[in-house]
């Protein structure tokens, strides 16, 4: 099963051999299970064949690394007995009890009663195993949330067998578990939303979604998605709204708003079966928005009285943003596998039919933020042909689909009515194999005619699908336009509505650049230096309060070190201590010390930032011409006209539209002087900085009025 390493009854397991379920671990672990985890497995298999066979004439079920649906988690041991679900967690080799292993093991527990549908009504027992500790816990609580989950049980592993009999004693009469439990849908529990629901009522985190309602109000667009929605449930239709937005006009707000609207529709409490989850391949993106609303969560209950972990609070936002390759995997488990004839299909051993989802997942809307940057059919099928990046990943080759094909596949199971919101920035797409939006268009066009689209006139704009849009449509008769569909205000920049005018302009050498500066600069303050000592200077000196400031810099970028900058560390949790760390915390954007690429940022933004222009994109007579550094010596130039180069240099001038356009409040952009020093041999000092690579774009950033400091 792709949801498990292992899985057998009790007298299977007792009868095989150690080596050979070791051998099972091993051969369904996609890629080279670290030294210090194959010892774990043995050690656990070891140690669970002595455990089982204390209850080796009862009908129960054992399985080793399973996966909660559409979290990214596993569980070392799930044991189903008696219709108890017993969560195990190992420290193989540890002799004390550590908070943070305690919480880990009630994490899984509180996942499974909050994600897993089968496991909902069941007393649910977690476990924590540290092998060489001398005790074992004596007491049998259930929680204080009256949740049917026991408050954690530890023990070294000569005390477990004890401490299962002792909870099979305690409840004697538990119901059986569903058969299908291994496969059981991810199906939130409908009071956990709350805390993203309370985002919109107090506005608490206006840091990261800032919603000016004296200058635009996103509810036009709200509203019209709603009537969709409703729309479609009444006459039972699939739809799909593509939502088009200038950087910054709040179309992360518009996703999330939506998202908890529809889930509660007025109520105090969500209505059953009308959820909508929002979905964003943008990790740092999803990272951040969860910290930040679990904190405000946390701080709410904590001062309204209420007992509460913030791993509760995480959990509860993580219900309704979530990270889409999640979704996409707990899909992709339920396929026949391999696909025949470039059809995908459903397996039924590997997916439970529900009465109204079909095989489908439990949310009639899904909101993709970020549309554009699905992946190609490529990208993806050369992906799944590999089974992903890392471990226990499901190897599908010949997948048949692009991402937005697959996800569009997905909704359509379900058996009754669904609609998908697709958010799409222009000029955004900055990795190599995002398809953009003509590939959602196609997959509607050629696989899905009977899907109703409603679209933003905008999406016919040169920067949207190549400017194809109208031409890709002409021949679907159900497409709907509406001007409602398009936030054509930037939120983000509230002193300077046309910035994203300004940054295109720039960017493509339009004539009227200099005279959009001179209608923003008062209000909008944007500045230029040679010197990273006067751009951290003037941040400085413009942020107040709890306001943020950071460095940007592209991830081709290369030569920051001479200037005292580093890159942020790959990994979401940087990302989020970046964002929001206050001040006083080195790891704070506010340092000025760790600079963030597009990859981390987009999709989310500052107050005032410095945008530390690298040699990776350089203005040579009235054009851009885009380089990469070697690694080594010397930057090497991306010239032709194969798809490919042309596709890079797409992404390298995105890379600095969503730079350009992430501070809220006004910017400072630093092109360097470069080095101009030679040895006394006469040679380049740094020729990897020479002051030519930069000169340029200096001038021409110039010649458009940019004050500089």
């Amino acid at each position: 099963m792709s949801r498990c390493l292992y899985n057998r009854s009790f007298a299977e397991f007792i009868n095989t051999s150690e080596n050979s379920i070791f051998g099972t671990l091993c051969e369904r672990y996609h890629g080279e299970a670290l030294t210090t985890t194959r010892e774990a497995w043995r050690s656990e298999i070891s140690i669970m064949k002595e455990i089982i066979s204390r209850f080796a004439g009862k009908d129960g079920k054992i399985i080793f690394e399973y996966d909660i649906p559409r979290l990214g988690k596993r569980i070392d041991v799930v044991l189903l007995l008696e219709g108890i679900v017993f969560c195990l967690e190992f420290k193989v080799g540890e002799s004390r009890i550590i908070e943070a292993d305690v919480d880990q093991v009630l994490d899984y527990a509180l996942d499974l009663k909050n994600f897993h549908k089968f496991s909902q009504d069941h007393l649910i027992v977690p476990i924590l195993i540290a092998t060489n500790y001398r005790n074992s816990s004596t007491e049998i609580q259930m929680s204080v949330y009256d949740d049917r989950v026991v408050n954690p049980l530890m023990s070294g592993k000569t005390g477990v067998a004890n401490l299962i009999a002792d909870v099979l004693k305690a409840f004697p009469s538990e119901p059986p578990v569903n058969d299908n439990w291994i496969i059981s849908p991810y199906a939130p529990t409908p009071t956990i939303i709350e805390a993203a629901k309370t985002l919109y009522e107090n506005h608490s985190v206006e840091n990261i979604t800032r919603h000016e309602a004296d200058k635009v109000s996103t509810d036009r667009t709200i509203s019209y998605i709603l009537d969709v929605i409703q729309d479609s449930k009444r006459s039972q239709k699939k739809s799909i709204c593509f939502v088009t937005g200038v950087p910054g006009a709040g179309k992360t707000l518009v996703g999330l708003d939506v998202a908890i609207k529809q889930t509660y529709q007025g109520n105090k409490e969500p209505v059953k079966d009308e959820g909508a989850v929002y979905l964003s391949g943008n990790g740092p993106l999803v990272a951040v928005l969860t910290e930040a609303l679990a904190q405000d969560n946390y701080s709410k209950c904590r001062a309204n009285g209420e007992k509460k972990k913030m791993t509760d609070s995480r959990r509860e936002v993580s219900k309704s943003i979530q990270m889409i390759h999640r979704y996409r995997d707990n899909m992709l488990a339920k396929i026949k596998n391999p696909v025949e004839n470039g059809v995908l299909e459903i397996d039924p051993e590997k997916a439970v039919k529900l009465e109204k989802a079909g095989f489908g997942e439990v949310e009639h809307v899904a909101i993709f933020d970020e549309a554009q940057r699905s992946w190609t059919h490529k990208r993806l099928a050369d992906y799944l042909k590999r089974g992903g990046t890392y471990g226990n990943k499901l190897k599908v080759p010949n997948f048949p689909l692009s991402e937005a094909a697959f996800l569009i596949w997905s909704l359509d199971q379900r058996e009754d009515w669904a609609t998908i919101v697709c958010l799409v920035g222009g000029g955004q797409e900055i990795n190599t194999g995002e398809a953009g939006i003509s590939e959602w268009i196609k997959a509607l066009n050629e696989q899905f005619p009977h899907w109703n689209v409603y679209i933003s006139p905008q999406l016919t704009e040169p920067e949207y699908a190549e400017g194809r849009v109208n031409e890709l449509l002409q021949n679907n008769p159900n497409v709907t336009y509406n001007d409602s569909l398009h936030l054509g205000v930037s939120l983000r920049s509230y002193r300077a509505e046309k910035l994203s005018a300004f940054v295109h302009s720039l960017l493509s050498f339009d004539a009227n650049a200099a005279t959009l500066y001179n209608e923003i600069k008062d209000k909008y303050p944007i500045v230029l230096t040679r010197d990273m000592a006067k751009a951290r200077k003037w941040l400085h000196d413009k942020v107040r309060g709890t306001e943020r400031t950071g460095v940007l810099v592209t991830k081709e970028s290369a030569r920051f070190k001479p200037l005292a900058i580093h890159i942020l560390p790959a990994g979401d949790e940087n990302a989020v201590h970046w964002f929001l760390d206050d001040k006083a915390d080195v790891r704070s954007s506010n340092y000025l010390e760790d600079a963030a690429t597009e990859i981390q940022v987009q999709g989310l933004e500052l107050d005032y930032t410095c945008l530390l222009w690298d040699a990776d994109m350089r203005y040579d007579d009235g054009k851009w011409r885009f380089y990469r550094f070697n690694g080594q010596t010397k930057w090497v130039e991306q010239i032709g006209n194969t798809e490919s180069k042309q596709e890079l240099m797409k992404y390298m001038l995105n890379a600095y539209r969503v730079l350009l356009t992430r501070a809220r409040a006004g910017m400072v952009i630093c092109v360097p002087e470069g080095n101009a020093n030679k040895t006394v041999s006469g040679f380049w000092e740094d020729s990897t900085r020479l002051p030519e690579f930069y000169d340029g774009t200096y001038q021409y950033l110039k010649s458009l009025g940019i004050e500089e400091i």
